[in-house]
């Protein structure tokens, strides 16, 4: 039976003293894997001092490190250099694993890997919408657009990511969870109903607290006041949207939450710079599936 697999990966082969010294861009992608077929030895593999880090999406995988067996699913990644004794492979109880890759290589992005595994270990946990998973897929729309085109701008995406890594594991992931319960209630409640028309008042009640001390303590927290906490949420989702072409701008302002479509261009001009309409036409879109070369 012939495998079935949805995939857009991209491989980059630039010159650059930088790209060995500081860190390289050597493989990016996001795949569907259904068949049991698929499977990686790490002990095998011929990219020497690559690092890899994988991240699922939906579905379920597995990987093998030395001797101990983690499942993979929703939110979970691992971080392994190459070549080394690891596996990973979709299990025979699973039908399916989604997951986004990025592989790096050079003598920082070992360090730093270094210092990630070392001290969170190679099992990693990020929500979808952390920074580092953000990093990946704005590196996958980046090579779908406008593309990748030189050695020292794929060697700064490669180093913006294991810093956006160490920037989420030894701060942000810390302060999420160390979130006051009351903010941590209205970040929730921003996320699952941005695209409906909530007010201050709506996520104020969420918090329990009184809209005062409320709006102290989130923006004391969170260094912004909640509304516009709110609408960097809402303008995130947007910038998505904008690549549906067949939608109008009234029709994405209705997704994010507005129902003005003068207001939303208003707001996404104030946080991104540019207006929806010049952010939609500046996408030059281009086939998937290349491989960047200099010469």
């Amino acid at each position: 039976m012939k495998e079935k697999f949805f995939h857009s990966t991209y491989g980059f082969r630039f010159k650059g003293e930088q790209l060995e010294r500081v860190a390289g861009l050597l493989s990016l992608g996001k795949e569907v894997r259904t068949e049991h077929s698929y499977r990686w030895d790490g002990r095998e593999r011929k990219e020497k001092g690559a690092i890899v880090f994988q991240y699922t999406l939906n579905g379920q995988g597995a990987i093998t490190i030395g001797d101990k067996t983690t499942t993979l699913t929703k939110g979970h990644a691992f971080f392994v250099k190459l070549p080394s004794d690891h596996c990973y492979y979709l299990p025979k109880e699973s039908d399916l694993w989604e997951f986004a890759y990025i592989t790096l290589y050079g003598q920082e992005a070992q360090t730093y890997y270094e210092k990630i595994v070392a001290k969170h270990g190679p099992i990693l946990t990020l929500p979808t919408d952390s920074t580092p998973i953000k990093h990946i897929f704005r590196l996958l729309e980046k090579a779908e657009t406008t593309g990748i085109s030189q050695g020292y701008e794929a060697s700064g995406y490669a180093y913006s990511f294991l810093m956006e890594c160490m920037s989420y594991f030894e701060h942000e992931k810390e302060r999420k969870e160390n979130l006051p319960i009351a903010v941590a209630k209205a970040i929730t409640f921003m996320e699952k109903n941005y695209a409906t028309d909530i007010t201050l008042d709506h996520i104020v009640e969420v918090s329990g607290l009184s809209k005062y001390h409320f709006n102290r303590l989130f923006k004391r927290t969170m260094e912004e006041p909640p509304i516009q906490y709110l609408a960097k949420i809402r303008v995130h989702h947007a910038m998505e949207l904008l690549q549906q072409k067949e939608l109008s701008m009234e029709e994405i302002a209705r997704e994010v939450g507005y129902t003005n479509g003068n207001y939303f261009s208003k707001v996404f001009k104030n946080i991104i710079g540019v207006t929806p309409s010049n952010y939609r036409n500046t996408q030059s879109y281009m086939p998937v599936d290349r491989l960047f070369i200099d010469y």
